[in-house]
């Protein structure tokens, strides 16, 4: 049997682990958790009615969160010539083509988001190995395949995110901060659950998502009946 801390034991208090809750009264109860030391991120868990094991099934796609996620999203991006300039001017952490690659290759990873233009994908799948288990490879379904690197930059670091469903047909995604408030939380979490409705592959018969729950990084589940 599992050992629960004392943190953990304290916020299992504040609800009925059976009980499910409307989307406002888990988001309220999460701001009951007993606080850490740093600024725990919000995170929604889904579980959907779908095959993962079916290519026509898979659920994937981008949204720009209202309220942004409450980090400095750090951006890499691949390009050369004149891109170069647009994506330094638009805000990009690195920019770079040939030698960004190599540095890369060795080991550095210092980015959350990648973003590439058409004609670097090449190159850059020699990457394939470092970037792909990461889920950093840009891919044009993402929108960070693109000669829209202006746009594609500003969008990331204004709260553009990618969802996706993994091998067990589950989507977890950051929301937020707990130090957002409760207004900002419930719009991003509205806003990408709608988006993730939206994606549903025509495939799929019925409503997409069958359980959701909300929790913070150190916090317990809560049920959500959406």
């Amino acid at each position: 049997m599992v050992k629960l801390s004392k943190r953990m034991r304290e916020a299992q208090k504040i609800f009925d682990q059976g009980e499910i809750f409307s989307l406002e009264q888990a988001i309220e109860n999460v701001e009951k958790f007993p606080k850490v030391k740093f600024d725990e991120t919000v995170e929604l868990h889904l579980s959907l009615n779908i095959n993962p094991k079916s290519s026509d099934q898979i659920v994937r796609g981008t949204v720009v969160l209202p309220n942004g996620l409450g980090k400095d999203v750090r951006v890499a991006v691949f390009c050369k010539g004149e891109l170069e300039f647009k994506a330094k001017d638009a805000g990009a952490d690195l920019v770079g083509s040939a030698e960004l690659i190599d540095k890369v290759s060795k080991g550095f990873l210092g980015f959350d988001v990648v973003i590439a233009a058409p004609d670097m994908m090449r190159d850059l799948s020699k990457l394939g190995k470092v970037l792909g288990p990461r889920g950093l490879m840009p891919t044009p379904k993402a929108g960070t395949v693109t000669t829209d690197i202006e746009r594609a930059v500003k969008e990331v670091k204004a709260g553009k995110i990618e969802f996706k469903s993994d091998k067990q047909a589950g989507i977890h995604v950051g929301v937020g901060k707990r130090s957002f408030s409760k207004e900002k939380l419930i719009e991003n979490t509205k806003h990408l659950i709608d988006a993730i409705n939206h994606s549903k592959p025509t495939a799929v018969k019925g409503h997409l998502i069958k359980t959701a729950s909300v929790t913070t990084t150190m916090g317990p589940g809560l049920r959500v009946a959406l």
